[in-house]
């Protein structure tokens, strides 16, 4: 009888740790973007504006996607907040092989006109991430650094020029205290 109540726990076992893994033939979340995962904090400033940002992300649909939720409050406002929502995903669809390039899409409190998909690729120390809109190409380029992590937006117009939009240092922090 235990024999055939430990061979049912195994199987248990088992089959609650498969669950959480993504389906046969899912291109994996690249690297440079699961190192998102967990809670950072920082500073930063947005068109020219002092900020300070949260961020927590996490692995979710079987690990096969990786979500990242921001907030942001303007120094000199407290009540000036703004919060997105991005998800990533990997392209390569052969079996093991690590994927080079980045899908996702951007959502904020902006609300839905504002949202958009994008196209991204890794980098050596990270990954850029472009997010097309009527007018301009908003472009995000992810560095992960000894001592944490950069996140510059610029945007870049029709002719290619770029301008600054954003720019972030953060670093990872407890979860609890984010």
């Amino acid at each position: 009888m235990s024999t055939k109540l430990g061979c049912a726990a195994m199987a248990l076992l088992a089959t609650a740790s498969a669950v959480h893994s993504a389906e046969p033939g899912t291109p994996p979340v690249p690297k440079a973007v699961s190192n998102l995962k967990g809670c950072w904090k920082g500073r930063g400033e947005v068109m020219g504006k002092p900020v300070t940002i949260g961020a927590s992300a996490k692995l979710v649909v079987q690990d096969a996607i990786l979500v990242l939720d921001v907030q942001s409050h303007a120094v000199a406002d407290p009540k000036d907040i703004y919060s997105a929502h991005l998800i990533f995903g990997g392209t390569n669809k052969q079996p093991g092989a690590a994927s080079d390039h980045v899908v996702g899409y951007w959502s904020d409190s902006l609300g839905g006109a504002f949202a958009t998909s994008g196209q991204g690729e890794i980098r050596p120390d990270g990954f850029a991430m472009t997010y097309q809109y009527t007018d301009d190409a908003f472009v995000n380029h992810w560095r992960f650094l000894d001592d944490g992590l950069v996140w510059r937006i610029v945007a870049r117009d029709g002719k290619g020029v770029e301008k600054p939009f954003a720019s972030y240092s953060l670093h990872k922090t407890s979860c609890r205290t984010a």
